[in-house]
């Protein structure tokens, strides 16, 4: 049986969110503006591609553009990240919430809100 590398995975896992994003997209109309503004959480999901190494291992190295992102969000639409953890979308990409809210303090996000519950998660 074929290993997959790690890219390979993460390749993967971004096609699955991109499906699972257009799917989202024909089931719920756009209305008012949500937890990610006049953006669906899924296509926020899908602008946090670049964290999805960092998702599922605590230990492994957050990128650059994944720190970006997630600061952007805290600036633009704080309540956004935990919307994108705790959706359904997050859970079938395998997702685990409980590395990826670690993020923001693994990217040394001055501005996160630490002590923040998002589900029963809190922000570090």
């Amino acid at each position: 049986m074929a290993s997959f590398s790690t890219t390979s995975k993460a390749l993967i896992v971004a096609a699955g969110l991109l499906i699972l994003v257009a799917s989202e997209g024909f089931i719920h109309r756009a209305g008012a503006a949500g937890e990610c503004g006049k953006m669906t959480v899924g296509l926020a999901a899908v602008s946090l591609t670049p964290c999805l190494g960092a998702v599922k291992d605590v230990r492994a190295k957050v990128t650059a553009a994944c720190c970006s992102k997630v600061a952007g969000m805290f600036n633009t639409t704080p309540k956004c990240l935990c919307a994108i953890l705790l959706s359904p979308m997050a859970k079938q990409a395998g997702i685990n919430p409980a590395v990826a809210i670690t993020i923001p303090k693994r990217c040394n996000i001055k501005n996160r809100p630490a002590g923040k519950k998002c589900g029963k998660y809190t922000l570090p």
